[in-house]
């Protein structure tokens, strides 16, 4: 079963052509809706705007942009470095590298149907990768559930990626098992796997599915404005800035040493 392209009996009831043409759709709508999101909610204008900020301390050379580059790439978007907690930072690498895994496996299979049996493996494991991440992200490690003891099953219009793509896998592994058991729920199963496909693919302006693309960028342009002094031109927020200390009404806080208050990260916070 792991080894067996699932889209390649399918064929018999469904059009390779058909199947093919649904992917590209997907594609182009992935494309148009990421597009649509950052230019409705202003993220491009927000990143041209802060990238040609003209109060550079120094000017970056080529050689440090690319070096920049990499260690973004590999910091940033490979080991997703901006999550401090390491439950999250797990969950977060077997959703993201499943994913990757579950998609491209899909696409060379569904224009393949010949395609080598590693494929089939791959889609089977980054299948079960992105479960394994998604569903101890939903069910534990969610802020509302894991701090504030909010229901597990509490959703929200925020949820929608997250439950489409959870949906979509599960039901795609689902789905292939049925089939290379010749049950007959098989394509009941499929038909839902297609809806929930299509709502993850086209509810991308609606969801946190255009961050994966626009993310890198983001933090590409925080570590040039921290190289070129840019980020230097942003009020501080530190106890050690004078004018950060008057801000506080309380004597107390003016004076407080800078540590205060680490104690807090000794244990995180459940159910306050």
């Amino acid at each position: 079963m792991f080894a067996i392209n699932p889209f390649a009996a399918l064929a018999a009831s469904i059009s390779p052509g058909v199947m093919q043409a649904y992917v590209v759709v997907m594609i182009v709508l992935v494309a148009a809706g990421t597009l649509f999101d950052i230019i409705h909610k202003g993220s491009a204008k927000y990143f041209f705007s802060s990238w040609r900020k003209p109060q550079k301390k120094k000017e970056v050379g080529a050689g440090e942009l690319v070096a920049i580059g990499v260690k973004t790439a590999v910091v940033d978007v490979l080991a997703s470095g901006e999550f401090c907690n390491a439950k999250r930072r797990v969950a977060h690498l077997l959703t993201m590298y499943g994913f990757v895994l579950h998609v491209v496996a899909t696409v060379v299979m569904v224009f393949d149907f010949s395609a080598d049996s590693m494929w089939a493996h791959l889609w089977w494991i980054g299948g079960l990768m992105l479960l394994a991440g998604g569903y101890w992200f939903w069910f534990f490690i969610r802020v509302d559930v894991a701090a504030e003891g909010s229901s597990r099953f509490r959703v929200m219009h925020a949820d929608l990626f997250i439950l489409s793509l959870l949906a979509s896998v599960t039901l795609a592994l689902i789905w292939a098992w049925l089939q290379a058991r010749g049950s007959g729920a098989a394509m009941i199963v499929f038909a839902l796997y297609v809806i929930a496909t299509t709502v993850l693919f086209a509810g991308v302006p609606w969801s946190k599915f255009a961050h994966m693309f626009f993310k890198p960028a983001a933090a590409f342009e925080k570590r040039v404005s921290e190289a070129n002094g840019t980020v230097q031109n942003l009020p501080t927020l530190t106890r050690d800035d004078p004018e950060q200390r008057e801000r506080h009404s309380m004597e107390l806080l003016r004076d407080a040493p800078m540590d205060m208050g680490l104690g807090i990260k000794r244990e995180a916070p459940r159910h306050y």
